[in-house]
């Protein structure tokens, strides 16, 4: 085509590591979001400077770019459509924020840790790791309505909402470490640092890597916080933009029509060819 985006997810990354120029959580902050440990969003003043330039420098790398494309086309290709094919089969309906919540959430396991969790299928399976991060961020919103000392007290009893983030806690500190411990045999067998730079790289392999050049001390514990600020920022903010753009789209049906006479026209083989025809078309490039 004629023109090459960075996609949402490497455009939502670029959007929190490459704009702001200081971070200031506070200890507040850092209360309330306490199981996402030191990891970026909970990060001051150096340690969030530091883990901000390296995050940007992973992000940013063409290996990952490699990898973001193919993880991108594939879990599209072999995931998104057999189940959208599936549900028209079926005549079902679905939940369509739930369905690309699915679509990200894999997605961006596999960038960030080189595994597939599997949740997005015609089975709709529960997957521990997902349900999780659903239940700790429901928690983290109960924190924010409730006064303080309301929702330590439930801490402190194991109670209510603070029970659920309990638990989700510990799935997602055992799902992490299980995922760190794989990646560490995974390397260890087939030295993935010499491998050949068109396979592209995920970020948990990248950190590990490159623990010695980081300045940062990329022990399990900082790979687990890392990994799931990762999660977090990846998931979430793409489903929610992509359910709200199949909305608006649905609700502007002149924009759906230009759209699809947009896609039309670059599906034309000349338009392969040639590098697309950017010029004509404002919606889909």
């Amino acid at each position: 085509m004629g023109c090459h985006g960075t996609g949402p997810w490497l455009g939502c990354s670029q959007a929190c590591f490459g704009t702001l120029t200081g971070s200031t959580t506070g200890v507040e902050f850092k209360k309330i979001f306490d199981v996402l440990g030191d990891g970026i969003f909970n990060s001051d003043a150096d340690l969030w400077r530091s883990q901000r330039k390296q995050a940007r420098a992973l992000i940013t790398h063409e290996r990952f770019r490699k990898f973001l494309i193919k993880t991108s086309w594939e879990k599209v290709e072999k995931g998104l459509i057999p189940v959208l094919e599936h549900v028209s089969e079926q005549g079902m309906v679905i939940d369509l924020q739930d369905l690309f919540q699915r679509l990200t959430f894999d997605t961006t396991c596999i960038l960030v840790t080189g595994f597939d969790p599997g949740c997005l299928s015609t089975e709709f399976p529960d997957v521990p790791f997902s349900k999780a991060m659903d239940e700790a961020e429901e928690a983290i919103l109960m924190r924010h309505c409730l006064p303080e000392s309301l929702w330590k007290l439930g801490k402190l009893l194991g109670i209510g909402p603070e029970k659920k983030l309990s638990r989700a806690w510990a799935v997602l500190d055992d799902v992490i470490a299980k995922y760190v411990s794989m990646k560490r045999e995974e390397m260890s067998k087939s030295n993935r640092c010499n491998e050949d730079d068109n396979e592209g790289l995920d970020l948990l392999t990248s950190y590990i890597n490159g623990d010695e050049s980081t300045g940062l001390e990329c022990d399990d514990k900082f790979l687990r916080d890392t990994i799931l600020n990762f999660m977090i920022a990846g998931r979430d903010t793409t489903s929610s933009a992509l359910t709200w753009f199949m909305w608006l789209v649905s609700t502007h049906p002149e924009v759906e029509r230009k759209i699809r006479d947009e896609l039309n026209l670059l599906s034309q083989p000349r338009n392969l060819t040639n590098g697309g025809c950017s010029k004509w078309t404002s919606y889909v490039t």
